[in-house]
């Protein structure tokens, strides 16, 4: 959740879509509840263990097909302040009467349910079969998740919680759109500050007053506009502070005196308001209404000594005393208005919290455990028992899976002068097939070759409908969210398997310089003879760019000229049109539209 209001709709403006490349390279902090929450409910009921199946191809696509160095983090205990909301919400989601509702006092956190810690101990054991750091939070994990972004140590976060701003993240990626040109949504907190006009503590003030994860409610009757306008009145140093006077009951703030129990508000300027001048009733102008009668008035456009034009339905006049006036009448409300917002945040018991403040503040965000982002390779014989055992997938089927992320590894292994040579211990780099473009992205599509002698040890035979029955009942919509990659498949051919992978231009170039370089020449050889064997059109067949053409430039008509000469006798012309005539008849004018046919039939 985080905080409160739809503030995701606040900060959809100041959002971007990332594309392909965003996260080469870089090292990504996920919440790991997010995924195992939004997996879920998306998917419960469908497949077997949705969990562990999410977590393990979006692991291996993030890896592989964008280059990004994933760092989990779990959740520790929650606090007693989050763990009374958590009570709250299934209360009012139960609708159950909120009297009833049970206190976590004296330090006593609530767990959560067992289903999800079940839930988070398996994706726990597959991340770490799979070679990722998962580093377990005391708190919140969307805590530490923005610590390390804050701190440099990992350059984003993968969340939906909007209280990583809060936290102090950097930047947050909300959404994830796998198959899409620009597959992140990313959030930049440098956008919102310029866009929207709110730092951090700007940012907490206003999830004090609309509610966050730890106060549900905030101050009643405050929403998110009301609470973006008040907070905006103060800077970003003074606000927490400002805020602490208010709810303390001290309202000088915009007003010298005001007295709680008092109804009426005094006004803030002590000395008498100056008096409006002398409008016309007529023309509504400064002046009389019996001198702008007989002479026309200075702002009035009449030319005539008839006096002043009557002022149309809905004028307002735009003297100097009149903009002074209501810029004063407008000053006055907005005072009004603030000082109205100010007695609702008074008459708010304990606000605001201090605990969630300081919360929020917190720097050290700390781990349990020891503290290492390191990665690994993955145990591939582990992970085969087992998905084996919690998915019922076939060995072949999650080897084939794996190897995007083993080819990944392999050439960034390659590129640092790794002495082993073999992909999987098997594969060889034979060559580049191709350049394939995807989603505006350019792959190259790697050959690996191995003798078919050892086809017996194979790490990837392709395989059909290894899916399970459960497993293929996913509804359409779901698709996206399982990230699943495409299946590989092995051909044979000259006594040799190959095997065919997509893989970054920029790793291959690093592993494989030599074999690019090839590559290239190639190519450009072959779209030099292309382009010999091309035939040369003429100078009249070519047209000027930008214009459009006629349908005669597309159709060949079947009448041909008949130009007269001197000496050729009239019949020339109808032994041409017959001879044209009989070549027509010979041309398939079945392949022409049904349109141009008509034409050519009637012609």
């Amino acid at each position: 959740m985080g905080v409160g209001g739809n503030f995701w709709d606040l900060l959809k403006p100041y959002g971007r879509a990332e594309g392909f490349d965003f996260l080469r390279n870089k090292r990504v902090a996920v919440d790991l509840s997010y995924w195992i929450v939004q997996q879920e409910t998306a998917l419960k009921g469908h497949i077997r263990n949705p969990h562990i199946r999410l977590t393990f191809f979006r692991t291996i696509n993030l890896f592989s097909k964008f280059g990004a160095f994933l760092v989990f983090v779990k959740d520790g205990t929650a606090s007693p302040l989050k763990s009374q909301a958590r009570i709250a919400r299934f209360f009012w989601a139960s609708g159950i009467d909120s009297s009833s509702l049970p206190v976590a006092e004296g330090g006593i956190s609530i767990e959560t349910n067992k289903a999800f810690q079940k839930c988070e101990k398996e994706c726990v054991e597959l991340l770490e079969l799979l070679g990722v750091p998962v580093l377990k939070a005391k708190g919140e994990a969307e805590a530490l998740c923005a610590q390390l972004n804050r701190e440099g140590l990992v350059d984003a976060c993968i969340t939906s919680d909007s209280g990583a701003f809060l936290f102090g993240a950097k930047c947050v990626i909300k959404n994830m759109q796998p198959n899409s040109n620009e597959p992140f949504e990313c959030y930049h907190m440098s956008d919102i500050e310029s866009g929207l006009g709110l730092r951090r503590d700007q940012l907490i003030a206003i999830s004090l007053l609309v509610g966050n994860d730890h106060n549900l409610t905030g101050v009643p009757g405050i929403g998110l506009e009301k609470a973006v306008r008040f907070v905006k009145s103060f800077s970003d140093d003074e606000i927490l502070y400002r805020l602490r006077e208010i709810g303390g009951g001290d309202l000088r703030v915009f007003q010298p005196v005001v007295n709680l129990d008092s109804s009426s508000i005094p006004s803030s300027d002590e000395s008498p308001r100056k008096t409006k001048a002398r409008h016309c009733s007529f023309c509504g102008h400064p002046g009389s209404k019996k001198a702008h009668l007989k002479f026309a008035c200075e702002y009035c456009s009449s030319t005539s000594n008839e006096g002043c034009i009557q002022k149309p339905l809905g004028f307002k006049c735009n003297c100097s005393s009149c903009d002074l006036d209501n810029k004063e009448k407008e000053q006055k409300r907005d005072e009004n208005w603030k000082i109205k917002v100010c007695r609702m945040i008074a008459s708010e018991k304990n606000f605001p919290n201090k605990e969630i403040t300081e919360m929020y503040l917190n720097t050290q965000h700390q781990y349990d455990g020891d503290y290492h982002l390191s990665w690994g390779n993955p145990k591939i014989d582990m992970l085969v028992d087992y998905l084996a055992y919690y998915q019922h997938w076939e060995p072949s089927h999650t080897q084939q899976r794996m190897l995007p992320m083993l080819s990944t590894i392999f050439l960034r292994d390659v590129a640092s002068n790794s002495k082993d040579q073999l992909l999987c211990g098997q594969y060889e780099f034979d060559s580049i097939q191709r350049v394939k473009t995807r989603f505006g992205h350019q792959l190259y599509v790697i050959n690996w070759k191995k003798p078919t002698r050892e086809m017996s040890n194979e790490i990837c035979i392709p395989s059909e409908d290894l899916d399970t029955e459960e497993e293929t009942g996913i509804a359409d919509e779901s698709t996206d969210l399982l990230d699943e990659p495409d299946a590989l498949q092995i051909h044979i051919k000259d006594g040799c398997s190959f095997l065919s992978t997509e893989e970054d231009m920029v790793l291959v170039q690093n592993a494989f310089p030599e074999k690019v370089s090839q590559f290239l020449r190639d190519k450009e050889l072959k779209e030099t003879k292309s382009r010999r064997k091309r035939p040369v059109k003429s100078d009249n067949s070519e047209s000027p760019k930008g214009v459009q053409l006629s349908i005669s430039n597309f159709y060949r008509s079947s009448k041909a000229p008949c130009h007269e000469k001197p000496g050729e006798s009239e019949a020339g012309c109808p032994k041409s049109r017959a001879d044209t005539s009989g070549e027509r008849d010979k041309e398939p004018i079945r392949n022409y539209s049904k349109s141009v046919r008509r034409k050519l039939l009637f012609d």
